[in-house]
């Protein structure tokens, strides 16, 4: 019997996230999204908004003990990865982590609940991935890396060897981050950009060598 799946999220990200259930071989049975204007992103799999949404769907649904849960919202949108999390497990479905056929972890490597690893990514020796976390197609983490909670590496990014990022740090696609950078926390890295020392919290920061365009207000 395949492993039943609810997915929170109904935009491009749910369909790679549906491909990658189906490899791992289970079946998405509902999916939910926060935007009252969203439609079913998986052909007749059913769509329900929001939390009220959520709510009828357990109030309908008996064994939720046989149900995995998973956010397939991407972007800059870690600390809402990692709210939908907990409000599953406060309903007793199980997070999965979602590491696709392809993808290259390392035996010493550490993987926190709930992230993702999209095909051909790659985490190397010693290095730790957060909770909630999504590693793209192509993206890699080399050795002695530290990765906080709500982590997106954006495809085909790269962290060189002894890189930490904290929570919720948003990588884009071809970005590179040189050895031993450390980025704080809500820290957004422009797509194709080439990281060379450190970047603090709640910036924006774009270019080669990545320079602070902006700060990021609560």
């Amino acid at each position: 019997m395949s492993k039943k799946y609810i997915v929170w999220g109904s935009s491009g990200h749910s369909k790679v996230v549906h491909s990658l259930i189906q490899l791992c071989g289970g079946e998405v049975i509902a999916l939910f999204d926060n935007n009252p204007n969203a439609s079913p992103s998986i052909k007749d799999v059913p769509l329900y908004i929001g939390l009220d949404g959520f709510k009828k769907w357990i109030l309908n649904y008996e064994d939720l003990n046989n149900i995995c849960g998973i956010a397939a919202i991407g972007g800059t949108h870690g600390r809402d990865r990692i709210e939908i999390h907990k409000l599953f497990n406060s309903h007793g479905i199980r997070v999965e982590t979602l590491i696709h056929p392809n993808a290259s972890i390392c035996t010493t490597a550490t993987i926190g609940k709930g992230s993702q690893l999209l095909s051909q990514s790659l985490v190397a020796a010693d290095s730790h991935l957060g909770e909630s976390c999504i590693i793209n197609h192509q993206a890699s983490i080399d050795h002695e890396c530290f990765v906080g909670n709500g982590v997106h590496l954006a495809p085909s990014s790269t962290l060189c060897g002894c890189v930490s990022l904290g929570d919720n740090v948003m990588i884009g696609a071809g970005a590179v981050v040189l050895p031993r950078v450390n980025i704080g926390e809500n820290t957004i890295v422009g797509a194709g950009s080439v990281v060379t020392k450190d970047l603090p919290s709640n910036v924006v920061a774009i270019g080669s060598p990545a320079k602070v365009i902006k700060k990021i207000l609560d």
